[in-house]
Order: structure tokens, then C-alpha cells, then sequence
């Protein structure tokens, strides 16, 4: 049996590189954490996003039915709770609508409004020859306040003031 020497370790005048691993790391981060975090918002808006969307489904299925809009979302029997980690959820309907809102709790993510609007079918139409239709607003600013309704206004439904109808 031979016997090898044992090489002593050579450190180099560049060292082991981990200082620039690191700073390579930092610079990743740096530039992806941004994108994770709004990927990460982006996703708790569309819990608020689809919550009312499926509320205002719900309105139009239950004046099908009945021939009114709910006043409250457990009425609806959808299965969604009135709030979330995110977002109170609540109804107002009139005769004529259902104004249904998913309002923040942080200042993270966007409120919502939906409207369901008992509307005449076509121009002129008689009082028996009515339609439903909807729409989904999101408001413009980051805000933990209800966003303004939407209106019914010279035959269109329209997203009010400091809202943004949502498209699909």
C-alpha cells in the first residue's frame, strides 16, 4: 500500500465566489419580489372580482324566479361568505336593481361593485317587455370604501364615478 500525500488547500485570490453568488441573489430578488408581490395582490383582487360576478349571476337567477332582487347574499344561496381575509361583501336592491359590492379590508387590493338592472327589452318597449343585464365595475383607486353604483342612463348601464367596468 502506497501512502498519498495530502495536498494542502489552495485559496485563491478570488476567493470562493460567494460574495458574488450573494450579490447575484440580492439582484434576482430584487427584481423579482416586485413582481411576486403584485402577482400576489392580483390574486386576492380576483377573489373579490369573482365573488361579485357570481352575486350578480345570482340576482339575475333569483328575479328569474321570483320576480325580485335579494337584499342579502346569504339569501342567494350561493355559498359565499359575507367576508373573507380580504374583501366584506354585501347587497342593496331596489325594485329596478341589485347593487352588489366587495369592498377591501386592505388597502392592497381593489374594491368592486356589480349592478343587475331590470331594464326595458328594446327602445320603447312596454312595461311587460323587460330584460336583465349586469355589469362589473372595479374601482379605480386602492380604497376600502364602497365604489359608487352603477347607473342605468339613456339605455346603457354604466359604471359610476371612480369605477371601471371590469371586461372579460
Amino acid at each position: 500500500m502506497s501512502q498519498e500525500k495530502s495536498k494542502p488547500a489552495i485559496i485563491s485570490a478570488n476567493g470562493c465566489g460567494c460574495l458574488v453568488l450573494l450579490m447575484c441573489i440580492g439582484l434576482i430578488t430584487a427584481i423579482a419580489l416586485p413582481s411576486y408581490l403584485n402577482m400576489a395582490n392580483k390574486a386576492k383582487q380576483s377573489e373579490g372580482k369573482q365573488y361579485v360576478s357570481s352575486i350578480n349571476k345570482g340576482q339575475q337567477a333569483k328575479f328569474a324566479e321570483n320576480g325580485t332582487f335579494s337584499t342579502s347574499v346569504d339569501n342567494l344561496g350561493l355559498g359565499i361568505k359575507t367576508e373573507t381575509t380580504n374583501y366584506k361583501y354585501s347587497v342593496r336592491a331596489t325594485k329596478q336593481a341589485a347593487f352588489n359590492y366587495a369592498v377591501s379590508k386592505h388597502k392592497t387590493e381593489k374594491s368592486y361593485v356589480g349592478g343587475v338592472f331590470l331594464v326595458p327589452a328594446y327602445p320603447n318597449a312596454a312595461k311587460d317587455e323587460m330584460t336583465i343585464t349586469s355589469i362589473l365595475c372595479e374601482a379605480d383607486d386602492r380604497v376600502t370604501i364602497e365604489p359608487l353604483k352603477p347607473t342605468y342612463q339613456n339605455g346603457k348601464v354604466i359604471c359610476g364615478k371612480g369605477t371601471t367596468e371590469v371586461t372579460k
